[in-house]
C-alpha cells in the first residue's frame, strides 16, 4: 500500500556529498574572483624587460625622476583655524 521510504546508503551519500561539493565550489569561486591581481599587473608593466639601460635605450623614454628633499611643513592646527 505505502512505498518503502527507507533510503539506501548510496542515496544518503549523494544527498550529503552534493551540497558539500556545491558549497566548496562556491567558496573557491568567490575567493578566485575576489583576488586582487591588479598589483601584479602594474608591477610587471612598470618593470623594464631587460637591464635598466637597455629598456630606455630601446624605447627612447626617460628614466623615472627621483624626487628628493624634505616635505613642506604643514602649519599648526591653531593657526589654520584662525
Amino acid at each position: 500500500m505505502y512505498p518503502n521510504i527507507v533510503l539506501s546508503a548510496w542515496e544518503l551519500t549523494i544527498m550529503a556529498v552534493v551540497p558539500v561539493a556545491a558549497l566548496a565550489i562556491w567558496i573557491v569561486t568567490i575567493f578566485y574572483v575576489a583576488r586582487d591581481t591588479s598589483g601584479h599587473k602594474q608591477a610587471a608593466a612598470g618593470s623594464p624587460a631587460g637591464p635598466a639601460g637597455t629598456a630606455t635605450a630601446v624605447t627612447g623614454s626617460h628614466p623615472p625622476s627621483v624626487v628628493s628633499g624634505r616635505e613642506p611643513e604643514r602649519p599648526p592646527a591653531d593657526r589654520a583655524a584662525a
